[in-house]
């Protein structure tokens, strides 16, 4: 595999395209910011997203505590996909062929366990720690891109690499007797399998349509989902229905926000920025949960975040695109 090709721009990555009143909303944006540089347009538009994303595992958090991460999800897909239906039925029949039709199963299971453990961990555990052991996908990426892409990694970026590791291990914190929090591996398996589905995603972009990643995506976690989650379906109030609404509202401005803001700015200038989603996690946890995150999950986050800036500004100094920049990020949250 040529891993010199170059991957198609973040927006056309995340296959995703807003609908009319979206693209009214980013020109009255663009009026507003076109006399800023294109790096401060991005990095507003991420910091944007981190709240939006902040706010999405906050109200997953509430409504998770009566009902199941299955009924959750599958609602979530659900209105995510009516919002972005006419974009996929304009593209029938185009939007349903796929030259790599293997790699989209594989996607669509990677991107439901990452989701499923992901959230799982998130209504379980206090939210800065779910959102902060959620950044060793950065460690799990380098990994994979090794061992799938056949990525060639200096002494630099393996160093890097370990110390990731290193604040991996720090955040999870064995009990005395060696016993690990099961719902802490639930955040470090769904951070695991968010770094399979960005490999898988650039590796799709280079053959198939944006628009197809999108509907097999779409379709496949909510079909997924549907029989667990009927099996574990609890009437929702009209209260919860409303949560839900905003969950999936939510999630889709969330991404919508994040494939501007690397639309817009370089990803080596911007993407350090997606860790205030800690800052806001810990606020939001604090605020709507009573609960802080342990000082372990604050240093082994310190760890990371330093080893994956580290490696970012190191690889574009060598002119190199790393996975983790821009491709896939919208489809594991």
């Amino acid at each position: 595999m040529d891993m010199h090709q170059k991957d198609p721009e973040p927006s056309q990555a995340a296959g995703v395209s807003a609908p009319p009143h979206g693209n009214r909303l980013n020109r009255k944006f663009a009026e507003l910011t076109g006399h800023l540089p294109s790096n401060t347009v991005g990095a507003i538009w991420i910091l944007l997203a981190a709240f939006l994303f902040s706010i999405m595992v906050t109200l997953i958090k509430f409504v998770g505590q009566d009902l199941s991460v299955f009924q959750i999800l599958v609602v979530r897909q659900a209105i995510m996909l009516v919002i972005v239906a006419p974009k996929i039925l304009s593209g029938l029949p185009t939007s349903l062929a796929t030259k790599r039709p293997g790699l989209q199963i594989t996607r669509i299971v990677f991107a439901t366990a990452a989701m499923l453990f992901g959230f799982t961990a998130i209504i379980e555990l206090p939210l800065a720690d779910a959102t902060a052991i959620s950044f060793s996908k950065t460690f799990f990426l380098t990994i994979f891109a090794i061992w799938l892409l056949g990525e060639k990694v200096g002494i630099h970026r393996w160093g890097a690499t370990i110390v990731g590791f290193l604040g991996v291990l720090l955040m999870l914190r064995p009990d005395g007797e060696g016993l690990i929090d099961p719902f802490a591996l639930s955040a470090i398996a769904g951070a695991a399998c968010a770094g399979m589905v960005m490999i898988v995603v650039r590796i799709l972009t280079r053959t198939d349509a944006p628009v197809t990643i999108l509907t097999y995506q779409a379709f496949g976690v909510g079909l997924i989902m549907l029989v667990p989650a009927a099996l574990t379906w609890q009437a929702p109030t009209l209260v919860e229905w409303g949560l839900l609404l905003l969950v999936g509202i939510v999630s889709w401005a969330a991404q919508m926000a994040n494939i501007q803001a690397f639309k817009a700015g370089e990803a080596t200038a911007i993407a350090s920025l997606d860790y205030t989603r800690l800052l806001y996690a810990t606020i939001f946890g604090a605020l709507v949960f009573s609960q802080w995150p342990r000082l372990e999950t604050l240093i082994g986050a310190a760890v990371i975040i330093a080893a994956s800036i580290y490696t970012v500004r190191r690889e574009a100094k060598r002119g190199r695109e790393l996975a983790r920049a821009a491709d896939g990020r919208g489809y594991n949250n």
